[in-house]
């Protein structure tokens, strides 16, 4: 579909900042590329947009157009079509919902601009260059590894779930029912309800949890950090201090309280390996026309505990 300038300028609420310096990479062609995430409200995205931009200027001659979606698809898909309109390059994309967003990444696809998918896969647009991500799976499935181990005997469970059609989420979920499931019997998840990805919601939904319920779980378990890190703050409120506490992301703050005992782990997915590989994913493509070895690159998540903080990404972040 043909996108007007005037709708582009309608939609120009995206920032451009101009990279320069750093090694050159292959014919050192000059690029525009569009790097966008689901909302830089989150500290998680903030990192990535980061990593990413600090990868186009190491390459070098790359204008990036940066898009903060705001947890809105119609926004992120505005975004999209203006970097259409603008004649972009390539686009490197976190998608807010992965189905929403699928007919805006078509256009572009459509409109032969190369597309490599990070953090958030979708599926059902043929033609995108490459994806790069955690495996949310395996991800969810350490959660309740380490579940297990830490009570062997059995617990009982509450699960704050992510942001409803976000690929991260579901398989996360997933992941954590594959291990769960098998032994349900001494595994119950007595409180499964999403938080939305958001620390408020996440301190919110485990009150009204806590409430619910007549005795306290053994543990909580979050699709990511600030979710875990509100609820932590519902068990404070109630001196509920024997409660076990697993996020996911590593988040430099979620690290420093596992370092002070006060959450017991969360899960490593890399996200600066996943930006900084997407990025180069795109410009070799863009500049050599190398297609990438993998059309899916999957990075499998650890679980990261006080006996292994020295293998989060972001461990140097912590003060």
């Amino acid at each position: 579909m043909k996108i007007s300038r005037r709708k582009a300028l309608l939609a120009g609420v995206v920032g451009v900042a101009m990279l320069a310096g750093g090694p050159s990479f292959a014919a050192d062609k000059p690029l525009t590329i569009l790097e966008s995430v689901p909302g830089l409200t989150f500290p998680f995205f903030v990192h990535m947009m980061n990593q990413m931009k600090a990868e186009a200027e190491k390459l070098g001659g790359i204008t990036v157009v940066e898009s903060d979606g705001q947890v809105s698809s119609p926004k992120q898909t505005a975004d999209i079509e203006a970097a259409i309109a603008q004649g972009v390059d390539g686009i490197v994309i976190s998608p807010n919902e992965v189905d929403a967003m699928a007919p805006a990444l078509q256009e572009a696809v459509d409109a032969k601009i190369p597309v490599v998918t990070i953090d958030r896969r979708v599926d059902k647009v043929p033609g995108i260059l490459a994806h790069v991500g955690a495996d949310n799976v395996k991800g969810g499935e350490a959660q309740g590894e380490l579940i297990m181990k830490l009570f062997p005997d059995g617990a009982t469970i509450f699960n704050l779930q992510g942001q409803s059609g976000a690929s991260p989420a579901i398989d996360r979920n997933k992941g954590l029912h594959n291990v769960l499931d098998k032994a349900a019997d001494k595994y119950k998840i007595v409180f499964e309800q999403t938080a939305g990805f958001d620390r408020a919601k996440g301190l919110s939904v485990t009150e009204a949890a806590l409430a619910g319920e007549s005795n306290p779980p053994d543990v909580i378990v979050a699709a990511n950090d600030d979710m875990i890190l509100g609820a932590i703050e519902a068990l404070k409120a109630r001196n509920l201090t024997n409660v076990k506490t697993i996020g996911f992301d590593a988040l430099p703050e979620a690290l420093a309280q596992i370092r002070g005992g006060t959450l017991t782990a969360t899960i490593e997915q890399m996200p600066g390996g996943q930006s900084r590989l997407a990025v180069d994913t795109l410009v070799a493509f863009l500049r050599d026309g190398k297609q990438p070895e993998n059309k899916v690159t999957l990075l499998t998540p650890i679980a990261i505990t006080q006996e292994n903080l020295d293998k989060a990404e972001r461990i140097g972040e912590v003060k």
